[in-house]
């Protein structure tokens, strides 16, 4: 029987490891991309495809963002800019990025158990109608950014959840790492050589400082 990473797509073969997925301990994590055992899943075999999803329906009015909204937007339009070497338009961005974020006001009672809600929604709920949007409207570029999108958010619910378990000793005499492309999070001394979602090199992390030593 063969287990996936649904993160980075690492299979761990039970035949060719000599030892059961299931006889694993609960906080063995993926030796590519960190993810819990909890992310893995059996191999599929190919199924007949289905047919198309109905078209999820959009509301035509847009949203109103929040300050904290907006600025993670002009934070995002800041990266792509600087990918293409629009070097003004980003420093732009990231002043405007600036300005919002000064201006989010303070979430109230927020904790753990909410933000592991809003990632699980986002799961659940927010990309899978996300994906029918786009395959309905064959916009690839939506495509593309739904699936590295779902895979951070996936190491993002499983980081949070290794942490729930083992408290600061989670992130003790280690490194926290991001990648600068699609945001993938690593714990570990080193970044990754590649990128387990956009396989991007190792120089496109970023190590996280200023934090407080568990």
């Amino acid at each position: 029987m063969k287990y996936i990473c649904s993160i980075c797509g690492y299979v761990y073969d039970e035949a060719r490891e000599g030892k059961s997925f299931a006889s694993l301990p609960d906080s063995w994590v993926c030796p590519i991309c960190g993810a819990a055992k909890s992310a893995f899943a059996p191999e599929q075999k190919p199924e007949t495809p289905e047919a198309p999803a109905a078209a999820v329906q959009v509301d035509e009015d847009l949203k109103r963002l929040s300050a904290g909204e907006l600025s993670a937007l002009c934070s995002n339009l800041a990266r792509g800019c600087e990918k293409q070497y629009k070097e003004e338009e980003a420093a732009l961005f990231r002043k405007i990025a600036d300005y919002f974020a000064a201006a989010a006001p303070a979430v109230p009672d927020a904790d753990m158990a909410q933000l592991a809600a809003l990632l699980q929604a986002d799961l659940k709920e927010g990309y899978p109608a996300l994906r029918s949007a786009a395959e309905a409207d064959a916009d690839r570029g939506t495509q593309r950014i739904c699936a590295w999108g779902e895979k951070v958010t996936m190491i993002l619910n499983t980081l949070l959840q290794r942490w729930e378990k083992e408290g600061d000793a989670f992130l003790k005499n280690t490194q926290v790492w991001v990648c600068t492309v699609c945001g993938f999070i690593y714990i570990g001394d080193f970044a990754p050589q590649l990128c387990p979602v956009c396989k991007v090199p190792s120089w496109k992390f970023e190590k996280i400082e200023g934090r407080v030593s568990a």
